[in-house]
């Protein structure tokens, strides 16, 4: 557990970068989503941002979810107590 919340940490400080970069090379054709998300800030009441920014989540936690799970099921199933 404290790998992943760390690792979210690190991700949450890094996509900092992210959106610095895509204001600075950012033209009149269509956005990306770290664009689309800054503007959702200004701008709370666009559902679709809030879309994004949830899927985002999911398929991010879900994976770890899992992962974490099936290596809680393999050393279960080789009799190692946690």
């Amino acid at each position: 557990m404290p790998g992943v919340i760390s690792g979210t940490l690190f991700a949450f400080i890094t996509s900092f970068d992210d959106v610095a970069t895509a204001l600075s090379l950012a033209g009149t054709e269509p956005r990306n989503v770290s664009l689309e998300m800054r503007a959702g800030v200004r701008e709370p009441n666009r559902p679709t941002t809030r879309a994004a920014a949830t899927l985002l989540v999911v398929l991010r936690v879900v994976p770890l979810l899992a992962l974490e799970y099936l290596r809680r099921r393999n050393e279960w199933l080789r009799g190692v107590r946690a």
